[in-house]
């Protein structure tokens, strides 16, 4: 045991690295298990679109769509959910895929739509880059 202690003291930044990266580590498992809402990939949204009731959200800001979007896709900015949530599905049981460029804030707007209670959420992986990437079809506006 005093080998231990004796590596600790002697190489501080190392464990102090070590112990920082385990953190990290178990804080981004938790927060994956704890989540509410699916990470799709690009095949299951496309399973997910084909079903009637599923509203895709794209939170993208106003320039990034220029380059097209997700047919049937609403727009909402991420910055503007929050005062929008309420009107995002028709009932909270409604499929919902999300999708941004490329899945991070995407991610954000699921947790703050699980929080107002919406049950089926969806986080599509990767975002538009993933699906202009499987050469899936985007529409202008």
């Amino acid at each position: 045991m005093q080998e231990y202690i004796d590596f600790a003291r002697n190489n501080f930044l190392i464990v102090a690295g070590f112990i920082g990266v385990l953190a990290f580590i178990i804080k981004s498992e938790l927060s994956r298990l704890s989540r509410k809402y699916k990470q799709i990939n690009v095949n299951e949204a496309v399973m997910l679109l084909n079903k009637d009731n599923t509203v895709v959200l794209d939170v993208r800001e106003d320039k990034e769509i220029q380059g097209g979007i997700i047919k049937g896709a609403r727009h909402i900015k991420l910055g503007e959910l929050s005062d929008k949530i309420t009107s995002v599905g028709k009932n909270k049981q409604d499929s919902i895929l999300v999708y941004c460029r490329s899945g991070n804030r995407s991610g954000h707007a699921c947790q703050q739509l699980t929080k107002a209670g919406y049950e089926d959420v969806s986080n599509l992986a990767g975002g538009i880059l993933a699906w202009e990437s499987a050469n899936l079809p985007v529409t202008k506006r």
